[in-house]
């Protein structure tokens, strides 16, 4: 900061204070004083507003450059409003907390964005080397002379992952996304089934489809939310008995098969989280049901899941904007 640039701050004080200088002056004039006198007084009252000026250009230039040296020093330059001093000034107190108030937003944003990248590049890695499972199959199967049955089913696994990590990024502009409208709720199920056929007979899972409502709402989102679940049953539960409802508003989807311990159903939503039958099965990426969830969240779904070990996994969508 130069001190023309102070100075130029300064404009309205120094107006003021000629304007003080000249009442005075023409009040001791008027009062008929020694006009030698007005003069010392009046270059007193300049040499004083001088040296003001130039001791608060040197306080304030110093403590600028004790902020450039702290900025300089910092990795992360959004940090700098937790360390800076509080001003013992009133009115630049007030300023010190609202920028601290400021700052601190700014600095829980930038933690969430890093959280966010780092969950996204964790899951884009670990979608990679699943990618690589059905791909491989893909090419085994195609060299010991290309089982069409197998190598449906590897492929719709390839377009499973796929469409998971799409809606996976999507995530966070969902609302953007979303195409709302009314349509049979049966309809979106049996779409959603057949989509799964192929990995629903490899493992050997008969579905049964009951009931239907009209719902308005994000049909092809409802349809990703009704496969993520189908496919958790083909990848968990080979063997089991899958019976989807649509009434009272509510779809639900129950299966019989090895079920969720109950320690564990609290945490089936988080990103990542595998479970005992994730580490058993170890193919699972732990990203179904988070997804699943996140969606609910979008499209105003309260999303609910009862399970009993060994015996079945029941998991409800319900749903309020109806048509």
């Amino acid at each position: 900061m130069t001190l023309r640039s102070y100075l130029g701050s300064k404009t309205v004080t120094l107006c003021f204070i000629g304007i003080g200088a000249l009442s005075c002056a023409f009040i001791l004039a008027v009062l008929e004083t020694s006009p030698a006198l007005i003069g010392v007084l009046l270059s007193f009252l300049v040499l004083l507003t001088a040296c003001w000026l130039i001791v608060s250009w040197l306080l304030e230039r110093a403590r600028l450059f004790r902020l450039q040296r702290l900025i300089e020093g910092l990795p992360d330059k959004y940090l700098l409003g937790e360390l800076l001093p509080r001003p013992t000034d009133p009115v630049q107190a007030e300023y010190y907390d609202i920028m601290k108030t400021v700052s601190r937003s700014a600095i829980g944003v930038t933690e969430q964005a890093l959280r966010e990248k780092d969950d996204y590049c964790s899951y884009v890695e670990s979608w990679v080397h699943e990618i690589k499972t059905p791909l491989t199959a893909c090419s085994l199967i195609l060299a010991n002379g290309s089982d069409p049955a197998k190598l449906k089913q590897e492929l719709k696994r390839a377009d499973n992952l796929t469409e998971s990590i799409l809606y996976y990024a999507r995530l966070r502009s969902a609302e953007k996304d979303l195409q709302i409208r009314e349509f049979n709720v049966s309809s979106v199920i049996h779409e959603a089934v057949q989509s799964q056929m192929e990995l629903l007979i490899a493992a050997h899972i008969q579905v049964a489809i009951n009931g239907d409502f009209l719902l308005c709402s994000d049909s092809s989102a409802l349809r990703f939310i009704l496969k993520q679940l189908l496919i958790n049953c083909a990848q968990y539960c080979p063997g089991c008995l899958i019976t989807i409802t649509a009434e009272q508003n509510t779809i639900t989807v129950e299966d019989n098969g090895i079920g969720i311990p109950q320690h564990e159903l609290r945490h089936v939503t988080e990103r990542g989280y595998t479970g005992s039958n994730g580490r058993k099965n170890g193919s699972s990426t732990g990203m179904g049901l988070y997804l699943v969830n996140e969606l609910c969240k979008k499209l105003e779904i309260r999303l609910s899941i009862a399970s009993e070990s060994g015996k079945y996994t029941r998991i409800q969508l319900s749903f309020q904007n109806l048509s």
